[in-house]
């Protein structure tokens, strides 16, 4: 039993599609850390690490590039037309709406309210404590993700 679950492990090591994904994440928040440190808004060892590895907003986007590869890389695999291929469009559909729209609209919410309580904490009249500001993406850094995965997804399937 333990032996069959270790084999399973090891055989996502050889699959295409996962690696595709993995290649892609990686490759976007990569290009996202070197863009942030040639900014010059890096200013630690910590935060270069937390980006390279998990912060999330920013050019390009690593949630849009991942699905558009797994997307990509299904089509190419098991065709359009499969119902596997249709559920990870509509999966990357929803992940790409949500890195557009409700997350970015959450980040600009808690930005305000977190103005707000701020100024209200400075006159006295409220004990506040800020919110964690959950950062979206513009619709360029989607864009360019999107792009990005899809590029890899088709490396990953033609080579």
């Amino acid at each position: 039993m333990f032996s069959s679950a270790l084999s399973h492990i090891q055989s996502l090591y050889t699959n295409t599609v996962f690696l595709a994904c993995i290649f892609s994440w990686f490759s976007a928040q990569f290009i996202k850390t070197i863009l942030k440190l040639c900014a010059g808004k890096i200013s630690s060892l910590r935060d270069l690490f937390e980006l390279l590895l998990w912060r999330t907003g920013g050019m390009p986007s690593s949630h849009s590039a991942l699905v558009c590869t797994l997307c990509t890389s299904i089509g190419f695999r098991s065709g359009i037309n499969s119902d596997i291929f249709i559920l990870s469009f509509c999966f990357a559909m929803v992940v790409i709406r949500d890195a557009v729209g409700v997350r970015r609209a959450n980040g600009i919410q808690a930005r305000v309210l977190n103005e707000l309580g701020t100024s209200l904490s400075e006159k006295g009249i409220l004990h506040f404590k800020p919110i964690k500001e959950v950062h979206g993406h513009k619709p360029s850094e989607v864009f360019i993700g999107c792009f990005l995965g899809i590029a890899i997804g088709v490396a990953f399937a033609v080579l």
